[in-house]
């Protein structure tokens, strides 16, 4: 995989973060399933953060160990699969408590990203 492939990866999930926060952006906990079209579109995104999370090499997961990869990627799971199902107050808490970090932290990756390696000095 080429590091162009990575970093595109790396720029859908913070799309994905970005749509999904802002899909939600004017609801409340209680009106979350009120608007089903906006809940999917919100679970839809989840679910594609997760699926580019897949693509991610360990080599630059490594870089960012304060994102949950393995949680990215069995949200993604739940919600493409229907596992066990996935309540709305999960969906809250990862809109509310996990993406804003998430955001971050991708964010800061890709500017890791694009400093590349230190100079050697030789």
């Amino acid at each position: 995989m080429s590091e162009r492939d990575t970093r595109l990866y790396i720029e859908d999930m913070l799309e994905f973060c970005g749509k999904a926060l802002a899909y939600s952006s004017a609801l409340t906990e209680a009106t979350l399933t009120a608007e089903a079209m906006r809940y999917d579109a919100i679970l839809r995104n989840l679910e594609l953060i997760g699926e580019a999370a897949t693509h991610v090499p360990e080599a630059l997961r490594a870089m960012a160990p304060d994102v949950p990869w393995r949680q990215i990627v069995a949200t993604r799971n739940r919600v493409a699969h229907a596992y066990l199902g996935i309540s709305a107050d999960t969906v809250w808490s990862i809109l509310h408590d996990d993406l804003p970090a998430l955001d971050l932290a991708l964010r800061a990756l890709l500017t890791r990203m694009n400093e590349g390696p230190p100079a050697t000095g030789r």
